[in-house]
């Protein structure tokens, strides 16, 4: 007996490992199975096979087994299975047991084995072999233990009943906790599902797996989703699917949440919402808001506030019943605070209050009829306001724009068109403003004008304004009116400013050497006087041709001026005809000469050509054009070049050979006139050193004579020195002796003063510092006096009248009590001048205890 109780306790201390261990010793033993002596342990067994008969028995332990011929162990010793409380395990194959709870056998004595079934088997008290055929599947298992918030899901892979519960295949409930989970054969643990924590701004989105009924009792369809909105622990059911866990969105006083409806349902603010519809959730609807499975989530929508200087126009705004009146506006005014609702929108977005100054206003247009201050305005009419003001426009009217007066000097103008009747006028010198029906009015002009002026002034023009342009002196314009048909000339220096039908007359001038036409372009008309070069080309009589560079001076001839200058415009390109008249005369009149004629007489040949000859013979001071009164004053001509090159050639050899006898005469003119300058210079020469040879004897005669007489002098002037340095030097020795003695006087007064000022102020000082101190000493007393004063007043006033009275009479009134006390009664006559202290007396009469003991 004690033999099995240890081994009991044995077994039961290594459950956790015992089927490695029974693994173990059945390999070591199954090495000894040749043997025929098998000592079986407590608590162990082995599999015996009868060969003759095919039964396989049990064999348990403690026992000493002697194996016969006909006998084969199968296995062991194997250590029985051990199943702890809270534990259990499986096994394969198990053998069929009576109601008894015994193992049954068949016909031929071996055990029944239900083939390819499992049984669990829980804890035991006492450990169990396995019989033939069965097998531990897996390990020795603890049991689950499901806690709070909690379960399993569970489902049925056969059919069987618990406490009266029929299950079929396929059924699936849940487990929950706490409780421990004992584990059937006919059921499988799917999952374990936990239980969702929700706090108050969370929800949970559930879809139903198939036709169920949720926590609230609602039948829910396969598929269906819905959302849980309680609080604490949820625990989803079996037929429940968690899809998501929703966070509340916190609505603010400045953000609401913009919704829109997948699908017809009712909300959870009890509103019936149809598919495709939005909305806004605001504060005031719900502190957080949790969206539910039927509404989409569009965005947040920030509030519009409004200051009292602006103002806003909501487009197709919602009615009370939340419908869109699409085409409809709504004019909001501040100070104000909304939230746009789903399908309003704001026109131009927040805007400012129109603050007109005293030159400006409002170009305002009606959208559709509109009263204002008694005065109906039809659709399309354009009226203005005037500032000062602040303007909010009402949702009848538009803005067209707004204008300011437009200030403008002498000098400056705009353009003004009338609307309605197309007319375009200028306004000159006077701040403007347009009315109604005027617009300002663009006034194009040639790209060729417009660079002149931009060149003029260097800036772009604005098309709007009047074009002017500044005439130089002695220069003249023309401008012409396309509408009446006429012209006007303008005389610098002016300020030409154009009126709107008006235009300048562009100047296309013939310009480069030799002259091109179109080369130069401008809008004024200089009238000289001027030049202008040209290179002409002419061919003499004997075809020598020659190229001539002449330069001719020019004017208008303005004293002639009856038309008003109109006859200088007369010829648009009065430079290429003046050249070319003038190339023409000079031509034919070479053409009539040969090379070395016209070569010695070429400028009175030119000019004759150019001025002509008056009845005198002579050549005419000018040449002028009739046709635009051009006067050539003068020509000038710059070079006479040969075109052909041996003309070149022979003019240039001729040209030299003429160079050199020029320059040998001037040669030898120089040579001639350097000998002459040098014989004049030869004989200044001469003449000069006589005349300095008797200079230069007068000279030593002079220095002999003064060489005399300061020998002279020199002998005479030592004794006259030295007497006067002896009489200077006694001079000077005495008036230093007086400067001294006066100096020595001047000393001592100096120091004598200065020792008497030194005590003087000395003296001052220290009455001074008396007088100071006795002031500081007396104006400490009469402050200590004040402190004193002051304190003795405080005291008295904190300790009051009546308080001194009565210290005042506690002396006499104690002594009269004691007097009182010893009952004296007698008569005392005296006189008022000697009286007589009772109170002394009185004191007397009592004496301190110490001072008698004292004494």
């Amino acid at each position: 007996f004690f033999l099995s109780s240890f081994w009991f306790s044995w077994t039961t201390s290594c459950v956790m490992f015992g089927n490695k261990k029974s693994k173990a010793s059945g390999e070591s033993s199954s090495s000894s199975v040749s043997g025929s002596v098998f000592r079986i342990k407590p608590f162990h067994y082995i599999h015996v096979l009868d060969t003759n008969n095919g039964v396989t028995n049990v064999v348990l332990g403690p026992k000493t087994f002697t194996r016969k011929e006909h006998e084969k162990v199968l296995c062991g010793p194997e250590k029985m299975i051990i199943v702890p409380p809270r534990n259990y395990c499986i096994i394969s194959n198990p053998v069929v047991r009576d109601e008894a709870g015994e193992p049954v056998t068949n016909q031929h004595g071996n055990y029944k084995v239900r083939h390819g079934d499992e049984e669990i088997r829980y804890h035991h008290p006492d450990p169990f072999p396995l019989y033939p055929g069965e097998k531990l599947y897996g390990n020795v298992t603890p049991l689950q233990i499901v806690p709070v918030d909690s379960a399993l899901r569970l489902r049925c892979i056969r059919d069987f009943s618990d406490e009266g519960t029929e299950y079929v295949a396929g059924d699936e409930w849940l487990f929950k906790g706490p409780a421990t989970y004992l584990p059937k054969i006919e059921v499988q643990v799917v999952e374990s599902v936990n239980g969702i924590v929700l706090s108050p701004d969370q929800g949970l989105k559930l879809r139903a797996r198939r036709e169920c009924k949720d926590a609230a009792g609602i039948k829910r369809r396969a598929g269906e989703e819905w959302l849980y909105r309680g609080t604490g622990t949820y625990l989803p059911a079996v037929d429940e699917e968690v899809v998501e866990v929703v966070k509340a969105f916190t609505l603010t006083e400045k953000l609401a949440l913009h919704l829109r409806a997948t699908r017809t349902y009712t909300d959870q603010l009890g509103k019936v919402r149809k598919a495709g519809e939005e909305w806004l959730v605001t504060n005031k609807d719900a502190v957080s808001y949790i969206a539910d499975v039927y509404e989409e989530i569009v965005g947040t929508v920030a509030i519009t506030v409004l200051n009292n200087r602006q103002y806003c126009v909501i487009l197709d705004p919602l009615d009370n019943k939340g419908k869109p009146q699409l085409g409809k506006k709504v004019l909001v005014k501040g100070e104000d605070f909304f939230f746009l609702r789903p399908g309003e929108r704001l026109e131009k977005g927040i805007q400012n209050v129109y603050v007109l100054g005293e030159n400006e206003a409002l170009l305002l247009r009606a959208r559709e009829t509109y009263t204002e201050d008694g005065t109906e305005h039809a659709p399309g009419d354009r009226w203005m306001i005037y500032g000062p003001v602040d303007y909010i426009p009402p949702v009848e009217v538009e803005i067209v724009e707004k204008r300011r007066a437009i200030p403008l000097s002498d000098n400056e103008g705009i353009y003004v068109r009338d609307i309605t009747t197309g007319k375009v006028r200028s306004e000159i010198g006077k701040s403007y403003m347009l009315k109604p029906n005027e617009e300002l009015w663009s006034k194009t002009l040639p790209d060729d004008v417009e660079e002149l002026l931009q060149k003029q002034t260097g800036a772009t023009r604005d098309p709007t304004r009047v074009v002017s342009l500044r005439v130089p002196r002695n220069a003249a314009v023309q401008i012409y009116d396309y509408i009446n048909k006429k012209s006007r000339n303008v005389f610098g220096p002016e300020l030409v400013m154009l009126h709107p039908d008006e235009h300048f007359t562009v100047l296309s001038l013939s310009g480069g050497k030799p002259k091109r036409p179109h080369a130069i372009k401008d809008l004024c008309l200089l009238l000289g006087p001027d030049f202008m070069t040209d290179i002409v080309t002419v061919e003499t009589s004997d075809h020598a041709r020659l190229q001539l560079k002449l330069s001719y001076n020019w004017r208008f001839k303005t004293e002639n001026n009856s038309d008003g200058g109109t006859k200088f415009f007369q010829v648009p390109d009065f430079v290429g005809d003046a050249c070319k008249a003038m190339a023409s005369n000079i031509r034919g009149a070479v053409a009539s000469v040969a090379f070395d004629e016209f070569h010695k007489f070429s400028a009175k040949l030119i000019r004759k050509a150019i001025f002509g000859l008056n009845a005198e013979g002579r050549v005419n001071d000018e040449f002028v054009f009739a046709a635009n009164d051009l006067s050539i004053t003068n020509v000038d001509i710059q070079s006479v070049e040969p075109v052909d090159q041996r003309t070149r050639d022979s003019l240039q050899k001729s040209v030299q050979l003429a160079i050199e006898i020029t320059t040998k005469s001037q040669e030898a003119a120089a040579r001639h006139e350097a000998e002459r300058i040098e014989q004049e210079a030869r004989g200044r020469l001469e003449r000069q050193k006589i005349a300095d040879e008797a200079e230069a004897e007068k000279a030593r005669k002079r220095l002999l004579q003064l060489q005399a007489q300061s020998a002279a002098v020199e002998s005479t002037g030592q004794a006259t020195a030295e007497a006067k340095a002896r009489s200077e030097a006694a001079q000077i020795e005495g008036q230093s002796s007086v400067t001294l003695a006066s100096l020595k006087a001047q000393s001592s007064t100096i120091v004598t003063e200065s020792e008497l000022e030194s005590s003087a102020s000395l003296q001052l000082s220290e009455v001074e510092y008396k007088h100071k101190m006795d002031d500081l000493e007396i104006q400490r007393a009469s402050g200590l006096a004040k402190i004193e004063s002051t304190k003795f007043k405080s005291i008295i006033g904190a300790i009051g009248r009546e308080t001194i009275a009565a210290i005042a009479q506690a002396g006499p009134e104690m002594q009269a009590k004691l007097l009182e006390g010893l009952g004296i009664k007698s008569l005392l006559i005296t006189d008022g001048n000697s009286p007589i202290n009772l109170f002394n007396t009185a004191n007397g009469l009592i004496t301190d205890p110490s001072q008698t003991q004292t004494q």
